[in-house]
């Protein structure tokens, strides 16, 4: 017979402890524990007892192709971040805000994945409201099949009894298991139930499609080590009241990481942008200072984003900096730069940075675009429109090599732009088909000189 013990969770960190306490000896938040019922099962279970275990296999074993054959979802975005597709028995993480849009696309890929019959755990809403929202989004898909349970012991068992190709879970927070005491939605309903619906993913071939809540701070609900148990978290960017959404894959084993994909939220659900350069740099006004444009790379794919700053006199005795789609800390380190080495006076003013089109900027080669906003609206002079630019900015005001170079070189010459900025490490070796492109690619050692080519 199972012996039951009971411990107690933080739900913050996942953290174990055998007495309660107000507060959490690892995360240090306060009351966070609550008491869970656990079993231990019997050993006679165990595969070890048993004899039963599983063979090792050679490195260069021959792999058939169904194994790596992959179902498109019948969204040219949505396979760019998956990289190229579904693949069988893998398991993909869907986190994003309320109302973002997380399973109106689920809802929408149905009618193009040809994996046979696709079974949808309404935990959320009932069956009724999903069959409304498809008749709003015009889809039709005959092999849906709506499954209104969120016990994980009937859900694994209409999924043996039914075999289907697809099992989308709408949402993980709503599962829970009758082997544990704790309510639906705590960290070890969360991590236990994500378990065992992954493990019959792999057993029976079917693709897992796991919806999934976020906390206040951004991050996916539930332990940590639920992003490490899948093979793809996907998260949605961009606030719900905005007509654009993006696809950011923060982890894939199936392709490359940080990839994203655009769409448009419209009546018809969500639809794709397959040209985002256009439509980060659609609305921007180029007579106005403070606004300047980037060459960013995300994932595999060259973006041209604007970057805009607004510096005015502060009427408080410390200065504020504001930032929203940027690291707070680059920019103080940007200021400080051009304070000490190019003597731009920032200290009594306030300033406030944005990237258009809800994007966050992480890579350093947004550096340079910051710095020229900065300067454009500090000194009341427009950038030259016609310019992008690129580049790392290091302590002494230098300018750093940065990557792929080449990919943002050629989408600035494909939007029409006439010159594009980088550090002059990056123009010493240029490909010959390069410097055909109707574009003028100027090396700056320094931020001043990259300055001064701005008009600044």
């Amino acid at each position: 017979m199972a012996r039951s013990s009971t411990r107690y969770i933080c739900q913050s960190c996942g953290a174990v402890s055998l007495k309660y306490s107000g507060k959490c000896f690892e995360c240090q938040s306060w009351g966070t524990l609550q008491e869970t019922l656990i079993e231990t099962a019997p050993q006679e279970n165990s595969p070890s007892a048993t004899g039963l275990s599983c063979r090792p296999e050679r490195l260069d074993a021959t792999v058939t192709t169904e194994t790596r054959e992959r179902i498109s979802s019948g969204t040219g975005e949505l396979d760019r971040v998956l990289g190229g597709g579904f693949m069988k028995s893998s398991a993909v993480l869907v986190g994003g805000e309320p109302g973002i849009g997380k399973s109106t696309l689920m809802l929408q890929i149905t009618p193009f994945c040809t994996t046979g019959n696709i079974l949808y755990i309404c935990g959320e809403e009932s069956p009724s409201q999903v069959r409304d929202r498809a008749r709003r989004l015009s889809v039709t898909a005959s092999h849906l099949w709506l499954l209104p349970e969120v016990s994980l012991e009937k859900i694994l068992e209409s999924v043996s009894r039914e075999k289907p190709g697809m099992v989308i879970v709408d949402s993980i927070q709503t599962i829970f298991s009758d082997r544990y005491q704790s309510s639906a939605g705590t960290i070890t309903q969360v991590r236990e139930c994500t378990s065992a619906l992954i493990r019959a993913a792999k057993e029976q071939g079917f693709i897992l499609l796991i919806i999934g809540h976020i906390t206040k701070t951004g991050a996916l609900a539930g332990p940590k080590a639920l992003e490490h148990m899948v093979d793809t978290v996907l998260q949605f960017e961009g606030e719900s009241h905005q007509r654009y959404r993006m696809i950011r894959s923060v982890k894939n084993r199936f392709g490359p990481t940080n990839e994203i994909g655009v769409f448009r939220m419209d009546e018809q659900g969500l639809e794709e942008v397959t040209n985002p350069s256009e439509f980060f740099i659609a609305d921007r006004t180029t007579d106005v200072p403070g606004n300047s444009v980037l060459a960013a790379i995300e994932g595999t794919r060259a973006l041209l984003v604007e970057v805009q700053a607004l510096v005015s006199k502060t009427g408080y005795s410390m200065p504020q900096r504001i930032s929203s789609g940027y690291d707070l800390k680059r920019l103080t380190i940007i200021l400080a730069v051009l304070e000490k080495r190019l003597q731009m006076q920032t200290w009594g003013q306030d300033v406030f940075i944005k990237v258009a089109g809800g994007l966050k900027l992480v890579e350093p080669a947004s550096d340079l675009a910051v710095a020229c906003s900065i300067a454009s609206a500090l000194h009341n002079i427009s950038c030259d429109p016609m310019t992008v630019c690129a580049g790392e900015i290091g302590l002494s005001g230098e300018l750093r090599a940065i990557s792929d170079s080449e990919r943002r070189i050629r989408e600035a010459a494909h939007l029409g732009f006439r010159t594009i900025l980088l550090p002059e490490a990056n123009t010493r070796n240029m490909k010959s088909s390069l410097r055909n492109l109707q574009i003028s690619v100027k090396g700056c050692p320094t931020l001043g000189e990259a300055l001064g080519h701005m008009g600044l």
